[in-house]
């Protein structure tokens, strides 16, 4: 082992090293986690390409974008990798592993999950050196580390970096918003009247999101306040956003689908603060410099809520039983125990959280 470093001892560094892989091609508060891993990995190898093994969208939110990314390979959808795009139509992983290993890694990085499907797509890449995460039953690669679920998810790739001779450099996830994200934004948006609040009320899984009807209560506040009030949405999420901007009963702008991730980098970047529950949006935000209040299950509080308070707040819910069923679903400390509450409700886990907390919170940090 090498000196202790931030977090630690480290690996060996693995000489002469050119071409290095990582896979994480899931979503994107997922990938968020992972830019310290990437930016201690750039300054340990300074001279290496890093590829990232990815979905269709980190191909184009990295198009010349600043960053320790150089390159991004679309990995194809495959059982526990990502799913698949609608109408996406690309090579068989057989076939992409076999152009894959036509690349020559130096060193293939597993930051994607437990690694039961995944450290076998790392291992075929053909790389000299291979490090990961594993859990029980995954199968190992060269380096790896135990996969626990309570961790927090920074940490847990800056661990996995670390195996390989890569100490931690910060612990903050941080994203460069280009000029073209500004100018995006502007053409969009217009120039703020008013200093802007966003309000993100969506999560592709519901049982993370906060009421609509306490969105809408957050939203008149700020905008009584003297705020130009933003809802952000995708497509998916057109009717929770509908349902926020109803229960707010004040004028609100409703966002869904007018920005790709740059110009919403960009917007969030412009704004006073972000109002969101726990979900991709809410980490772009804190990742572009943004002050954040985050609604979150404790469980992902745990895992995923940034430790700085200067500039977030993040406020939990303790609920750990399923609110229709009373099933326990906090998750056991390694997959597959106990505890993980095979439930097949989707109701809220956050629902009571109050809204008075979430808006002390972010008049907390706007300064009162």
């Amino acid at each position: 082992m090498d000196a202790p470093s931030l977090l630690g001892p480290v690996g060996e560094r693995v000489p002469d090293v050119q071409r290095i892989a990582v896979l994480r091609a899931n979503a994107l508060g997922d990938f968020i986690f992972t830019l310290p891993a990437l930016e201690a990995l750039r300054a340990a190898y300074p001279s290496a390409e890093i590829v990232l093994l990815g979905a269709p969208w980190h191909a184009t939110l990295w198009r010349d974008r600043p960053g320790p990314v150089d390159r991004v390979l679309v990995v194809p959808p495959a059982p526990g990798i990502r799913d698949p795009a609608p109408d996406e139509a690309g090579p068989a992983m057989d076939d992409f592993l076999a152009a894959a290993r036509e690349e020559r890694f130096d060193l293939a990085l597993q930051l994607h999950g437990g690694g039961g499907n995944s450290n076998p797509v790392v291992a075929a890449l053909g790389a000299r050196v291979t490090a990961g995460l594993r859990a029980e039953d995954a199968p190992p690669l060269d380096r790896w580390i135990r996969y626990v679920y309570y961790q927090h998810e920074v940490i847990r790739y800056l661990e996995v970096v670390g195996l390989v001779g890569a100490p931690a450099t910060t612990i903050i996830p941080a994203l460069t918003v280009t000029d073209a994200d500004r100018a995006e934004a502007r053409q969009v948006l217009g120039e703020p009247g008013l200093p802007r609040v966003a309000l993100h009320p969506g999560a592709t899984d519901t049982r993370r999101r906060w009421p609509p009807e306490r969105f809408g209560e957050v939203a008149r506040a700020l905008v009584g306040d003297g705020y130009e009030v933003l809802v952000t949405g995708t497509p998916a999420e057109r009717e929770v956003v509908e349902a926020v901007v109803a229960a707010a009963g004040v004028p609100v702008r409703p966002q869904v689908g007018t920005l790709s991730l740059g110009g919403l980098a960009a917007c969030y970047a412009g704004c006073a603060l972000m109002v969101s529950n726990d979900t991709g949006p809410l980490h772009l935000a804190a990742a572009v410099g943004a002050p954040t209040v985050g609604v979150y299950w404790i469980g992902n509080l745990i895992n995923g809520a940034t430790p700085l308070r200067a500039r977030h707040r993040p406020i939990a819910s303790w609920t750990t039983h399923c609110p229709v069923c009373g099933v326990d679903c906090t998750p056991g400390i390694y997959p597959h125990r106990p505890g993980d509450g095979d439930c097949p409700h989707r109701d809220s886990f956050v629902a009571d959280v109050p809204s008075v907390e979430v808006v002390e919170a972010a008049r907390d940090l706007l300064g009162g």
